[in-house]
């Protein structure tokens, strides 16, 4: 009886051995969590995210928490000593996207420690910076002759009224 079992643990085994061995000889491994004959097969986390797999992720884009539609008048009025003032007034209508821009990845961006993944991502921002929509910008009013440059300049403005109004510590803190 006890020459039986031997035998049968001897077959068992060689029989785990061989498998082992075929395994990693054609390097192949079973998923993870996954039994054979009652015995559980597991393999290391690997560490090294190749520059295929963070041009992968990087490729996804940008992810977006919050969209703002914003809209601002802006005014200038050029007075004029003789005559009628020069009066201009736009409306500039916009969308402010805040969220995550993939192609801001550090190269250290994903860590593996023992069974644990530790990612860092880019903080959340502002998606586009081209967020002022010139197609719907409406020209209010306006009076007398104004050149490319007053025009540049009451666009910078509206720009700027925008990103003070729309990116506020609750918006950004709201996108987080």
């Amino acid at each position: 009886m006890k020459t039986l079992r031997k035998l049968i643990f001897g077959i068992i085994l060689v029989a785990v051995i061989a498998l082992a061995a075929y395994l990693g000889y054609r390097k192949m491994t079973l998923p993870q969590g996954e039994s054979l004959f009652g015995l559980t097969v597991s393999r290391p986390l690997e560490t090294q995210p190749t520059p295929m797999r963070i041009d992968a992720i990087r490729s996804i884009g940008q992810w977006e928490f919050l969209s703002i539609d914003d809209e601002e008048v802006i005014d200038t009025i050029r007075r004029r000593w003789l005559g009628s003032d020069d009066q201009l007034v736009h409306i500039y209508r916009g969308t402010l996207r805040l969220g995550i821009d993939f192609a801001r990845l550090p190269d250290d961006w994903a860590m593996a420690v023992g069974d644990t993944v530790k990612v860092r991502l880019p903080e959340v921002g502002l998606l586009d910076p081209h967020f002022i929509d010139e197609a719907r910008t409406k020209s209010f009013y306006e009076s007398g002759r104004w050149s490319a440059a007053d025009r540049e300049a009451m666009y910078k403005r509206a720009y700027q009224k925008m990103l003070k109004a729309c990116l506020t510590e609750s918006n950004l803190q709201s996108a987080e």
